[in-house]
C-alpha cells in the first residue's frame, strides 16, 4: 500500500497538535480527515458519541491511520476540590473517546492487514501533575490502553503507539492555570516549551512504514523531561 493511497483520521483536528499533525500527514501524501466538535474541520463529531463515530466511518470509508489527538484539560485545582462530574467529563473525552475511535476503525485495519494508531498521552500521565489529577489520570490510562492494544494486535499488521508530550504551545494550554503551567514548564531541561510541528514530525513517523518493530510503546517528546 503506497503512502498516497492511505487515509488518516485525526481527532481534535481543529487546532493545536491535531491541526499540526493533519498538515504534516497531508505533506506525506495521505488523504486526511480532521474531526472535532467544531471549527474548521472536515467532519464535525464528538468522539464520545459512538453512533456519530459509526456514521463518520460510513461517510469517509476505510481509515488506515488513526490519530487520537482530541482531549480536554479538565479542572485545574486540588483533587479534594474536584467533582465527580468534572472527572467524568475528562475521562469521557480523554479515555473513552480514544477507546471508541479504536473500536470503530481498528477492525477494518486488521481486515486489510495494515494500520497505524497513535494515541496522544502526556508527560502528566507518567509524572502526575499537581493540580491536574483528572487529566494526569486520564493520560496514564491512555498509556495502559496503548500497551494493551499494542500487544493484542502485535501480529495483525496494526501498530498502536503513544506519544507523551511535555508542555507544547497550543490553545489547550491556554486553559491551564498560569502557576501550573509555569511549574511544569520549569521541569523541562531544554528550558522551553515545544512547538506543534515538532510533535507532528514524531507522529508522522509513527504513522508510516518507517516504523515496523515497535508497538505498545510510549515515545516522549519532552525536551529531556523523562521519568520512565
Amino acid at each position: 500500500m503506497s503512502t498516497t493511497g492511505r487515509t488518516a483520521l485525526v481527532t481534535g483536528g481543529a487546532s493545536g497538535l491535531g491541526a499540526a499533525t493533519a498538515a504534516r500527514l497531508r505533506n506525506e501524501g495521505l488523504k486526511v480527515f480532521t474531526l472535532d466538535i467544531g471549527g474548521n474541520v472536515d467532519v464535525t463529531a464528538d468522539v464520545t458519541d459512538e453512533e456519530a463515530l459509526t456514521s463518520v466511518a460510513d461517510q469517509i470509508g476505510p481509515v488506515d491511520v488513526l490519530i487520537n489527538s482530541a482531549g480536554v484539560v479538565g479542572p485545574n485545582k486540588p483533587i479534594i476540590d474536584t467533582t465527580t462530574a468534572e472527572w467524568r467529563k475528562v475521562l469521557d473525552v480523554n479515555v473513552f473517546g480514544v477507546v471508541s475511535t479504536m473500536r470503530t476503525f481498528i477492525p477494518g485495519m486488521v481486515d486489510r492487514g495494515w494500520g497505524r494508531v497513535v494515541n496522544f498521552s502526556s508527560m502528566a500521565g507518567k509524572d502526575g501533575n499537581p493540580g491536574l489529577s483528572a487529566y494526569s489520570a486520564s493520560k496514564a490510562a491512555v498509556i495502559a490502553l496503548t500497551k494493551s492494544a499494542g500487544k493484542e494486535l502485535a501480529t495483525s499488521g496494526v501498530l498502536v503507539n503513544a506519544i507523551a508530550p511535555a508542555v507544547i504551545a497550543t490553545p489547550m494550554n491556554d486553559e491551564t492555570a498560569p502557576a501550573v503551567l509555569a511549574q511544569i514548564t520549569s521541569l523541562i531541561p531544554m528550558k522551553r516549551v515545544g512547538r506543534p510541528e515538532e510533535v507532528a514530525e514524531l507522529v508522522a513517523w509513527l504513522a508510516s512504514d518507517k516504523i515496523s518493530f515497535s508497538t505498545g510503546a510510549v515515545y516522549d517528546i519532552s525536551g529531556g523531561r523523562a521519568t520512565y
